[in-house]
């Protein structure tokens, strides 16, 4: 092992990412370094790349970025006794501080003083990373590595979709991108009886037909809501819907085709100033729930025992590339026309 390793690097305020060498992270005495196999690129990471508006405000370069990964234990330090070398792991990327109440109440997704990983500190999308031990999971036995690097955002659309019971249910998921689509998939893997998922976004729709065969996709630029819930039966709307686009016009449809008492997770992040039907979320005896993050450690648990038990998600990985060609990942993400985008760190 060198000084120091290749990494993507926010090197300054501006669009960009920058592929250097740095000093390699230290490794403290409750920390785990971890040399990195696989990456997957984020909406979280596309933001910070175009240097947006959210982005401008919340990092602060020279920063690594990253947080979505799959590697192998290298190093651990001397207060570390649950984890060893050769271990294959990912890690929470919340670091949380272990003070407020909500952390020593063990409801640690709720810590209020949160720092993120690649956004707030140094990233995964570099050679190594280190992370505290507390943050390490280890993954149990079978589960490709490939899926493992995007179990990151699909650890949001778990928390997200088993919100609310899922059995027998009929589910509504408005946003196809990777997330929606995952969460498609888990409401199918979980008993649901119609997932419908809307986008207007046509390889986004057919996408998610092909990870999930049994969802019925909805181009809402050519089709009506309300027709696909009669053609399938539906007479009083949806029992769970799964809000994951940040789009204003899709929260109120979905608010519009909830049934009586139905109840919403909402992860996308909407607009100040978005405008919602409130008599109807009163009248209709709605539920609303926003989401963040993954529960710590039952996300984790859960996803994993779903891809054990026959959760695919192989066809929502639509390219594979060595990091050296970040910026076509990162093209690929941009456009639309992509599920996850995967990264090889072991050419390095």
């Amino acid at each position: 092992m060198t000084d120091s390793m290749y990494a993507l690097v926010k090197r300054e305020a501006a669009p960009g990412l920058a592929l250097e060498r740095v000093p390699l992270p230290e490794t403290g005495m409750n920390d785990v370094r971890i040399r990195v196999h696989l990456t997957a690129i984020c909406g979280t990471d596309v933001h910070i790349y175009h240097w947006d508006e959210w982005a401008r405000a919340h990092v602060r370069p020279p920063i690594v970025i990253g947080h979505e990964y799959v590697g192998e234990v290298v190093e651990v330090g001397s207060m570390v006794d649950n984890f060893a070398v050769g271990d294959i792991v990912s890690g929470e990327g919340h670091i949380v501080c272990g003070k407020c109440r909500n952390c020593r109440a063990g409801h640690r997704v709720l810590c209020m003083d949160t720092l993120s990983v690649g956004v707030e500190r140094q990233g995964a999308f570099a050679e190594y990373v280190v992370i505290p031990k507390e943050n390490v999971v280890q993954i149990l036995p079978g589960i490709p590595e490939e899926i493992v690097a995007i179990f990151d955002p699909l650890g949001n659309a778990v928390h997200t979709a088993l919100k609310y019971d899922l059995v027998g249910e009929d589910v509504l998921i408005t946003g196809a991108g990777p997330i929606g689509i995952m969460a498609a998939a888990v409401a199918r893997h979980c008993g649901a009886r119609h997932v419908v998922i809307t986008d207007m976004n046509p390889y986004r729709l057919g996408l998610a037909k092909r990870v999930v065969p049994r969802c019925r996709p909805v181009d809402l630029r050519t089709e009506r809501l309300e027709d696909v819930m009669r053609g399938l039966g539906m007479r009083e709307g949806f029992d769970v819907g799964l809000e994951m686009s940040g789009a204003g016009a899709a929260l109120n449809s979905m608010i519009a085709n909830m049934i009586h008492g139905g109840k919403i997770a909402l992860l996308g992040f909407q607009k100040p100033g978005t405008v919602v039907d409130w008599n109807s979320i009163i009248l209709n005896s709605l539920t609303l729930t926003g989401i963040y993050g993954r529960e710590m450690f039952e996300t984790w648990y859960k996803m994993m025992a779903m891809v054990q038990s026959g959760l695919d998600l192989a066809p929502l990985i639509t390219h594979r590339l060595d990091f050296r060609d970040y910026e076509e990942g990162f093209r690929a993400m941009a456009s639309g026309q992509s599920g996850k985008v995967i990264l090889d760190w072991t050419t390095a």
